[in-house]
């Protein structure tokens, strides 16, 4: 065909060879097989030019809280979504001074959160967010960091407002909360009648709420230990092993520690173990401190700092590390084994971030009318330093993604 071309063009003049060659190389163009489509190339783009930003062997999570006094992304206001409970603006907190802080790892500077980015990566995807009300808590911070891209909309809710379903339908992007306190099967224990708040567990069997939606998941953030500081009993099969906090004459307390260790292990081997699932960018969110002082929730303990703490006050309190040690140790044996299956296993470290920040949670202001009286030192206040766990969320699925890319 190029000698035809050729020979036509000695013989023709050069306007009537021009046109044949346009004509040619536009056919060319328009059928030539793409190995990129604009989706991706425009996905791609987002995703490294904001990367650049941020150096892969920066630590995101080694850092101190700096002041920063620009506008909230999003306000109690403007988001509609935050739950009664985290408004704290809503219930008469007049401080905004815990909301003039940044995340400043030592090593780098990482983009404030964009919605647009992480909307743009997450396109055609599902995120779960697997556990118990701080969960739910990190969920509701990212749905309102989110709507300020794109409108969501609801699609299902429980009877008891725990477990639901956003979509973003310009995105095809899918966000879940999955309730679940304790990650594996759970049966409250019942005294003529009446709910007692202990669980008989079954740390060999997880909890059907998340795990027979993992087929469908592509993103899942876990996190629980809150709901594990009271008395609880310990199966496996159908055997009664022991029990945690309990003093109970001829039973075993096999420890808080033991539990939690359990539980997470069976979670993620029911990730890795799972047949029917996609590749799961699987993240554990650590441990979140709760920052009571002078007492404990029930007997007149309160958080009313209006700033962070530094990090010289956080360092081996109580047993905030040691819960993380565990959490972080079975990540690292699911990751091994994950490997060589296209699952992926990161951690999202904010025990250490967190812990200096005693000023965030609602405390007083959390609209808790069945606790009239008692604060609210574990969850978060909307919007308030929780929003940095989606902003260092955003940067890991960034990594994932760009060392794919």
């Amino acid at each position: 065909m190029e000698r035809s071309l050729i020979n036509m063009c000695n013989s023709a003049s050069v306007l009537f060879c021009t046109a044949i060659l346009t004509i040619v190389f536009t056919f060319y163009i328009l059928n030539y097989p793409r190995t990129i489509t604009v989706q991706e190339y425009s996905q791609t783009n987002i995703v490294t030019r904001h990367y650049e930003n941020v150096s892969r062997s920066c630590n995101l999570f080694k850092g101190q809280w700096i002041p920063d006094m620009r506008d909230t992304l999003y306000t109690n206001f403007s988001c509609t979504t935050i739950p009664y409970r985290r408004n704290c603006f809503f219930h008469g907190r007049k401080d905004e001074d815990f909301l003039h802080w940044r995340w400043k790892p030592e090593q780098c500077e990482i983009p404030r959160f964009s919605s647009k980015t992480f909307l743009s990566i997450v396109q055609g995807k599902t995120m779960a967010f697997v556990g118990d009300s701080l969960a739910r808590n990190q969920m509701d911070s990212l749905l309102c960091l989110l709507s300020t891209e794109e409108t969501p909309k609801e699609v299902y809710k429980d009877a008891e407002d725990r477990s639901m379903t956003w979509e973003f339908p310009k995105h095809n992007f899918t966000l879940m909360a999955l309730w679940s306190q304790f990650l594996v099967s759970a049966t409250e224990t019942m005294f003529n009648g009446s709910a007692t708040g202990s669980f008989d567990l079954h740390l060999d069997k997880v909890d059907r709420n998340w795990s027979e939606k993992l087929p469908f998941i592509d993103y899942a953030i876990f996190s629980d230990v809150q709901w594990f500081f009271r008395q609880h009993y310990l199966y496996e099969g159908s055997n009664l092993i022991g029990c945690i906090l309990c003093q109970v004459p001829n039973m075993t307390d096999l420890g808080l520690n033991f539990a939690i260790k359990r539980a997470f292990q069976a979670a993620f081997k029911q990730i890795n173990e799972c047949k029917s699932c996609k590749n799961i960018f699987t993240v554990l969110r650590t441990f979140s401190p709760s920052h009571f002082e002078n007492g404990t929730w029930n007997t007149g303990g309160g958080c009313n700092r209006t700033q962070p703490v530094k990090i010289e006050d956080v360092i081996g309190r109580d047993s905030n590390w040691e819960l993380r040690k565990i959490q972080v140790e079975e990540i690292e044996t699911a990751t091994e084994k994950g490997e060589y299956l296209g699952n992926r296993f990161e951690i999202l470290d904010i025990t250490e971030i967190m812990g200096m920040r005693p000023d965030g949670h609602p405390g007083l202001y959390g609209g808790n009318t069945w606790m009239t009286g008692y604060s609210d030192c574990i969850h978060w206040c909307l919007p308030g330093p929780i929003d940095v766990w989606n902003e260092l969320l955003l940067e890991m699925i960034k990594r994932q993604t760009y060392s794919l890319n």
